[in-house]
């Protein structure tokens, strides 16, 4: 229970780091980045309850989304469908961390941008009830592959040392 309270920290911690972009409503965040490492380390289930946990706390009031937001207003608003998402990031990169995916660099870098997929798919429908139809790639895709890249290499490169700090127990 420690380690998932932790990653819902961890997430939070993340998602202050945020850039601002003048055409989306979409910021860029840290968040993700958070969210993938913990289905990696943390495995399916318990990588998706950090998130959902990591959900109620900004839900709740604590300001733990974007730039120190909080409130369920987010959850309804363009980025709603990327934070729903979160919790299907983590699951999918935890599915694939228990499948071996985090084993090698290459391969764990393939799993961080595999755990980015449903975010994408959800935060893009979510996000078509507030952009142009005409516009929702360039508002909501595009802009992130360069900063998703680098996420997930960052993420995939932090693997060994969090399994070394949680230790072989870490997947419950």
């Amino acid at each position: 229970a420690l380690a998932t309270v932790a990653a819902s920290l961890f997430i939070a911690a993340c998602a202050q780091v945020q850039f601002h972009l003048p055409f989306t409503p979409v910021p860029i965040s840290g968040g993700t980045l958070g969210v993938l490492y913990a289905g990696a380390l943390l495995g399916s289930r318990r990588g998706a309850a950090a998130v959902g946990l990591y959900l109620l706390e900004g839900a709740g009031g604590l300001p733990v989304f974007s730039g120190g937001s909080a409130g369920v207003i987010h959850l309804l608003g363009p980025t709603g469908g990327y934070l729903l998402g979160f919790p299907f990031g983590a699951f999918a990169t935890g599915v694939l961390a228990e499948r071996g995916w985090d084993r090698s660099p290459a391969r764990a870098f393939a799993m961080m941008l595999a755990g980015s997929l449903p975010i994408f798919a959800l935060g893009l429908l979510g996000l078509a009830r507030f952009v142009p139809a005409g516009s929702l790639l360039a508002q909501g895709l595009w802009p992130f592959v360069p900063g998703d890249l680098v996420k997930a290499a960052i993420s995939a490169g932090l693997l060994p040392a969090g399994r070394r700090l949680l230790g072989p127990s870490a997947r419950g």
